[in-house]
């Protein structure tokens, strides 16, 4: 006998707040997003996200219009706020001593060793002016509370405002700066942890605790974020208190995935069992499935402050996962990859809703 299917989620505040039907956003992805992904989770009732990590404003206006393009559906661009301890400048003796480090690589795949650039990442002003222009029904923010004036010009264009919090202090944080919703990043999440108010370190608190943590804590709707990969942990952090989930690896493992299909075969495999928390990439903590890099860089003292290692990997990961070279690709994860069964975003969506029925 065939097993009765399950209904559909009931509308929740995010679905009401966002003009989404069904209760799940896509993870936002810095540097493997996509246009085809972010407008199928879209078009499938939830919220579609792309990460906008390292454009300046041009390329933000044409990702938008692209996007706009591609669905009728809203969806949300993402931006990284500054820390403030970016290192924006090093020195010529500096850079060359971390560009040293990584020469093996770039000699492996035939590629020259990079200059300085003028500048590591583009500026956040332009950023964040390109995207409000751009009237996404969605701007999301990592790292940081975005400022008063930036929630206040986003509420004036129509625009809803999320925030990402690893603790319940920053939670509290982005309720207090004006955000519309907050995402409780737990450390099983796939890439970087977002922490803002302390350390990485010191901010590394499981979803299914931080969840009704931050639900109890906040008014504003909660989204659940890492280790949600089927219908099992949908409905777990719903019972915990979410009014939505965020799910990045599942969808990052699909067709429609910006990643090299020897990642996403990856992710897919065994290996996806065993992640690590690195700094060896982009010089801040980051979860993923190890690799001959990150082996490599185990030590802290090889590794160049954020943004300047992952300026200099981004100089060779592109042309290895034009390769298929994954021991010289980030390989981003989250700890519930083993969950993975399926390979299009609307089996993902239907499998987190319904369990596949």
């Amino acid at each position: 006998m065939t097993a009765p299917a399950r209904p559909a989620p009931r509308p929740t505040r995010l679905t009401e707040l966002l003009g989404i039907d069904v209760p799940v956003v896509l993870g936002p992805f810095g540097g493997v997003s996509s246009v085809q992904l972010t407008a199928a989770v879209s078009d499938g009732g939830g919220l579609g996200s792309y990460g906008l990590y390292g454009y300046d404003g041009g390329a933000i206006q044409r990702t938008a219009a692209e996007l706009r393009a591609a669905t009728g559906r809203p969806f949300a661009l993402n931006l990284w706020v500054p820390t403030g301890d970016e290192a924006t400048e090093v020195d010529q003796a500096d850079f060359d001593r971390y560009r040293k480090v990584l020469a093996p690589y770039f000699e492996e795949l035939g590629i020259p060793l990079p200059d300085a650039p003028a500048r590591y990442m583009p500026d956040y002003g332009e950023q964040v002016e390109a995207a409000l222009k751009a009237r996404p029904a969605v701007v999301s923010f990592v790292f940081g509370v975005p400022a008063p004036d930036v929630v206040e010009d986003a509420h004036r264009r129509g625009i809803k405002v999320l925030g990402t919090a690893t603790t319940v202090d920053e939670a509290v944080a982005l309720e207090e700066g004006g955000v519309d919703a907050v995402v409780a990043s737990g450390m099983e999440s796939g890439g970087h942890r977002v922490s803002f108010l302390k350390p990485a370190e010191e901010s590394l608190v499981g979803t299914f605790s931080l969840v009704p943590q931050v639900a109890d804590a906040v008014q504003v709707p909660v989204i659940a974020a890492g280790g949600i990969a089927d219908h099992r942990g949908f409905t777990a952090a719903m019972a915990l208190g979410a009014d939505a989930v965020q799910v990045g690896t599942a969808f990052l493992a699909t067709r429609e995935s910006a990643a090299a299909a020897q990642y996403r075969a990856l992710l897919h495999s065994p290996a996806a069992g065993h992640t690590v928390l690195t700094r060896a990439l982009s010089g801040r903590l980051a979860r993923g499935i190890p690799n001959r890099v990150v082996r490599d860089l185990s030590d802290a003292r090889n590794i160049a402050p954020f943004p300047v290692q992952n300026w200099l990997t981004g100089r060779f990961r592109p042309e290895a996962a034009a390769r298929g070279n994954t021991e010289l690709m980030s390989l981003w994860a989250g700890q519930s990859a083993p969950l993975l069964r399926h390979g299009t975003a609307a089996d993902v969506l239907a499998e987190l809703l319904t369990g596949g029925s």
